[in-house]
């Protein structure tokens, strides 16, 4: 299964998985393929986290510390088990999409014209479906890969407002 990046949001967050895997890389360099020289540009943009310059100093940070990622995956005896202790292998996508229902909401226009935002995850879209009130089973709206979709289609009666029903199911992505 797809593992999602490996460097957290939060800023608190980079800055412990930062650190934990700087403690176990200084402890021994050479098994994952680098030297004390290599971990300096990670050490030194971790210390710049708490300037008034907090996103440049996270983007610098996170560049050094993917710089150097990419330098010890790229070592021939790197294992995943490494990976994990060092916490640079990104958690695997836990969602399994053929259950999941994707958040929907939609908002209407007038006129019989309606936008459906949708949340993606790791799927490749959704598709979408309605049910008007004359409908007796769910209708194929399309094949969705990114939100939003704008549902124009007239109304049944003309100058009627109709009720309007949706539902969505992810589609798996191809990978």
């Amino acid at each position: 299964m797809p593992r999602t990046d490996f460097l957290p949001n939060r800023d608190s967050d980079l800055a412990i998985a930062v650190a934990r895997a700087m403690s176990t890389l200084r402890a021994d360099p050479a098994a994952y393929g680098v030297t004390q020289e290599d971990l300096t540009p990670v050490t030194a943009a971790a210390s710049k986290g708490a300037t008034s310059k907090k996103n440049a100093s996270r983007r610098h940070l996170e560049a050094e510390f993917r710089a150097l990622v990419r330098r010890i995956k790229s070592h021939r005896g790197y294992t995943l088990e490494q990976g994990d202790t060092l916490g640079i292998e990104g958690p695997k996508h836990l969602v399994d999409l053929t259950a999941a229902k994707p958040d929907l909401t939609a908002v209407d226009q007038t006129a019989g014209v309606v936008v459906l935002r949708f949340t993606k995850r790791a799927s490749d879209g959704v598709n979408l479906y309605s049910k008007r009130e004359a409908d007796t089973d769910w209708v194929l709206l399309s094949h969705v890969m990114a939100s939003p979709f704008v549902d124009d289609r007239p109304l049944l009666r003309p100058e009627t407002p109709e009720l309007r029903r949706y539902t969505a199911i992810y589609l798996p992505a191809q990978r």
